[in-house]
C-alpha cells in the first residue's frame, strides 16, 4: 500500500468510517431480512391454504413491492411518514432523538418490506416442493393435520427454502445501499462523504466494492454449509 493509500485509510480515518459504515449495513441488512422472514413465513402460508380474499391480499403485497423499484419503496416509506413522525416526536420532547434515530428505523422497515415480499414466494415454492409421497404416508398412519403440518411439511420445506433465501439475502444485503437516500451514514454513503472529501473516488469506491464483497462471499460460504447440513441423508436426485 502506497503512503497516500496509508494516509487516507488510516492515519485521517477513513478506513474506520467504512468500517463503521459496512457495520451498519450488516445491522440494516441482518435486522431487515429477519423481520422480513418473521412476516413472510405466515403470509406465505396464508397464500398456500389459498384462503379467500387473504390469498388475494397477500399476492397482491408481493406483486406490488416486487414490481417497484426499492429505492421507490424508501422514498414512500420515508416521506410518506417523516412529517407525522417529527410532529409526535416535538409534542414528547424527542425531536433531536427522532431525527438521528428514523433513517435507521425506515432504512430496516423497507429492507424487511422488501426482503418479505420476496421471502413469500420462496417459502410458498418450497411447500409446494414437499413430496406428496410423504404427505400421504403422513395420512396412512393417521397423523393430525397439525402433527403432520409441524413435523413434516413446515421442516421439509424450511429446508427446501435456504436456496431461495441466500438469493434473497445476497439481494437484500445490496438494497440497504439505497438507504442512504434518508441520509444514514451506511458504507455506500461513507464512501461517497469520503470520496468527496480527499477528492479520490476510485479508492473508496473500490474499497466499498471489496467490503460488499466480502460480505457476500462470507454469506454464501455460511449458507452453503447450512444447506450441507441439513440435506445430509436427502438424495440430490
Amino acid at each position: 500500500m502506497s503512503l497516500d493509500l496509508w494516509v487516507l485509510l488510516v492515519e485521517r480515518g477513513w478506513g474506520f468510517a467504512l468500517l463503521r459504515g459496512a457495520t451498519v449495513t450488516l445491522a440494516v441488512g441482518l435486522l431487515g431480512m429477519l423481520a422480513g422472514i418473521i412476516v413472510a413465513v405466515p403470509l406465505a402460508l396464508l397464500r398456500w391454504r389459498r384462503l379467500p380474499i387473504i390469498s388475494q391480499a397477500v399476492d397482491g403485497y408481493s406483486i406490488l413491492v416486487r414490481g417497484v423499484p426499492g429505492l421507490l419503496v424508501i422514498y414512500l416509506l420515508f416521506f410518506g411518514s417523516i412529517e407525522w413522525v417529527q410532529r409526535l416526536a416535538t409534542a414528547f420532547g424527542y425531536q433531536n432523538s427522532a431525527d438521528d434515530a428514523y433513517p435507521f428505523v425506515i432504512g430496516v422497515v423497507a429492507i424487511a418490506a422488501i426482503s418479505c415480499a420476496y421471502s413469500i414466494e420462496v417459502f410458498r415454492g418450497a411447500l409446494d416442493a414437499v413430496p406428496v409421497g410423504l404427505l400421504e404416508a403422513a395420512k396412512s398412519l393417521a397423523l393430525p393435520t397439525h402433527v403432520t403440518f409441524f413435523r413434516v411439511t413446515l421442516p421439509i420445506a424450511l429446508r427446501l427454502a435456504l436456496g431461495g433465501l441466500n438469493n434473497v439475502w445476497q439481494m437484500t444485503i445490496k438494497d440497504t445501499s439505497l438507504v442512504s437516500v434518508v441520509g444514514m451514514q451506511e458504507l455506500m454513503r461513507s464512501a461517497a462523504i469520503a470520496a468527496g472529501i480527499t477528492r479520490s473516488p476510485l479508492l473508496f469506491y473500490c474499497a466499498a466494492a471489496g467490503m460488499f464483497f466480502a460480505l457476500t462471499a462470507v454469506s454464501q460460504t455460511l449458507f452453503s454449509h447450512t444447506e450441507r447440513f441439513f440435506n445430509r441423508g436427502f438424495s440430490r436426485g
